[in-house]
């Protein structure tokens, strides 16, 4: 009798983690999700910072360097824009965040960089 009673307890508790897991999963992945919205924004600053500097040297060119600061599978969604005032040139990069969560949308990424023109 005691050996049935024991076989049960632990049928029941593989149901109760079956039932478990599915949040388990949920938790993992908004971990994940949280590093990818970090990392993403990390590398919309570096991008343009590149970008400015780029544009500080050679006008125009803020896109490619943009683009290319940024790791390959962010850089289809990546865009650059710049703006000269006076002595000094501001990038703005936009990065747009992937979702590893269905159903999950985020804005991109924005950050902006100035660097003095370089005459």
């Amino acid at each position: 009798m005691a050996y049935d009673r024991r076989a049960r307890d632990r049928g029941q508790v593989a149901l109760e983690y079956l039932g478990f897991l599915p949040i388990l999963l949920l938790v993992a992945m908004a971990a994940v999700q949280l590093g990818i919205v970090a990392y993403t924004a990390q590398q919309a600053g570096t991008a343009a910072r590149a970008g400015a500097r780029s544009a500080s040297l050679d006008p125009g060119t803020e896109q490619q360097a943009c683009g290319n600061a940024v790791s390959g599978w962010l850089a289809d969604g990546t865009s650059c824009s710049g703006a000269e005032s006076g002595e000094e040139v501001t990038v703005t990069a936009t990065v747009d965040i992937p979702s590893v969560v269905p159903g999950w949308d985020f804005d991109p990424a924005r950050k902006t960089a100035t660097m003095p023109l370089d005459h």
